[in-house]
């Protein structure tokens, strides 16, 4: 009965929702001319730029046409022309969780983002996806990280570098440490994203190469990326401490904004060096 009552009041507050993005919408902009007593679209008008039944578009409408599919929102969302956080807020009240995310390899970040961590020069500081893919950096973590931008987009996965790359691994203080926060980060945070064929394609590859890896996949641990302290042992200055702090970016919950602030006035100096010094980027994450 309980759950009876908070479907219907589920189903009536996105019936009101849809009714008034539909209202919002300027019909002749959108080619269904002529002068009109209501505003917006009619039903039907929806409806058809959605391509789905005007009865049923009625039904949700009215709060009475059951639980719509992720595929029905998606094409409602186009029809009613709702912005990013007006999709995730219908896929809330149509099924309970937002949208799953695009989750393809991204090519980079945007402009607004890169100008943020290009304002921290002595700060390291990465985006991350679920998959830890990192698709931004600024060149702090050029220098103390890895030279992203030398590589491949393919190639800027964390935990391919972590298993794979011998260079990588020695840079690591405490390998084994490094190597399970982010196996265990990685199965919870794809599952949350829904990254399941990423995911999937890259256990796979993973587990043919090492054994480290399977054997760490086969504890099943999982955590969250939240905050920690990392030491990484740069070739060029020495051993250089971090604190990192994860968070979340708006509007994308696939990605996480990792930063790696010197933990002390030595590690800050370490960095300050190694920006005074530099005459090329460094490979150490």
């Amino acid at each position: 009965m309980t759950n009876s009552l908070a479907e219907d009041r589920a189903a009536q507050t996105l019936g009101a929702f849809l009714k008034d993005r539909r209202q919002r919408l300027d019909a002749a902009g959108l080619g269904f001319g002529g002068r009109r007593r209501t505003p917006g679209l009619r039903r039907e008008e929806v409806a058809q730029r959605a391509h789905i039944s005007p009865t049923w578009y009625t039904w949700l409408e009215q709060g009475r046409g059951g639980a719509p599919s992720p595929r029905v929102l998606h094409s409602l969302a186009q029809a009613l022309l709702l912005t990013a956080a007006e999709r995730d807020h219908l896929f809330l009240l149509g099924l309970g969780h937002p949208p799953k995310p695009d989750t393809g390899l991204q090519e980079g970040i945007s402009a607004r983002l890169q100008r943020l961590l290009d304002s921290w020069p002595m700060t390291p500081a990465t985006v991350a996806t679920a998959s830890w893919d990192i698709i931004g950096w600024n060149r702090a973590a050029q220098l103390a990280l890895t030279d992203y931008a030398a590589m491949p987009a393919s190639e800027r996965n964390i935990l391919r570098r972590i298993f794979l790359d011998p260079p990588t691994r020695a840079a690591q203080s405490d390998w084994e440490a490094v190597a399970r926060f982010l196996v265990a980060t990685f199965r919870a945070e794809t599952t949350r994203a829904g990254e399941t064929a990423r995911a999937q394609a890259l256990v796979k590859e993973l587990s043919s190469a090492s054994a480290e890896f399977t054997r760490m996949w086969r504890d099943n641990d999982v955590r969250t990326t939240g905050d920690g302290t990392k030491t990484i042992r740069h070739a060029r200055v020495g051993e250089i401490n971090f604190e990192f702090s994860s968070f979340a970016v708006d509007g994308r919950p696939d990605l996480k904004l990792m930063i790696y602030n010197p933990m002390g006035a030595r590690d800050a100096e370490q960095m300050r060096r190694l920006l005074q010094q530099h005459d090329g980027p460094t490979d150490q994450r």
